[in-house]
């Protein structure tokens, strides 16, 4: 996926100025692809080039004239001939692993500090996610249409975040000096 196909997502239903468009990545498709806000305004600016989107100024009075970015036709029309295309899996690319493979080179100890690291940041998460279920989503039989893929994209994350939990409690576990 591009980064393209995200801020399309991202604009779909609502307009948004590049300020409220990053705002909104990091509380919705920021959960699973990351951007940066520099990314984020220099890939609205090709989009905008494309014609995939359009930018209506607003003049402001006490600060800058803003944008307001909308999909186009022909915006929707290429996030649909994607949304229609097979994708693959996504490539695992992970410090950790690759740590924890070649892990008989340092401490046990200290691989031990990176995993309980690592078990906290998932959790915090996982908490973030649970916490989105229970305010949005807490009887997923009656939301509507648009509501079920993203309650279906937030239990994808809830999956991952607790497997990563499990698997580092594990790795804890095995690696944790015998008393």
């Amino acid at each position: 996926m591009a980064i393209a196909h995200a801020i399309l997502v991202s604009l779909i239903n609502t307009p948004a100025s590049g300020y409220e468009l990053a705002k909104q990545f990091e509380a919705s498709v920021g959960f699973f692809w990351k951007a940066t806000y520099q990314q984020i305004y220099r890939e609205l600016t090709k989009l905008e080039d494309l014609g995939w989107i359009s930018a209506e100024v607003i003049a402001q009075e006490t600060r800058p004239d803003k944008k307001l970015y909308t999909v186009t036709e022909l915006g929707r029309l290429q996030l649909i001939e994607w949304m229609n295309r097979q994708c693959e899996p996504a490539v695992i690319k992970d410090d950790l692993l690759v740590k924890i493979f070649a892990g008989y080179l340092i401490s046990e100890q200290k691989l031990v500090e990176e995993l309980e690291h690592h078990r906290q940041i998932h959790a915090e998460k996982l908490k973030a996610y649970q916490d989105i279920e229970q305010q949005y989503f807490s009887n997923p039989q009656t939301l509507a249409h648009q509501q079920k893929f993203q309650y279906l994209t937030l239990r994808k994350g809830i999956g991952y975040e607790t497997a990563w939990i499990i698997w580092c409690e594990e790795a804890i576990e095995l690696l944790k000096p015998e008393k």
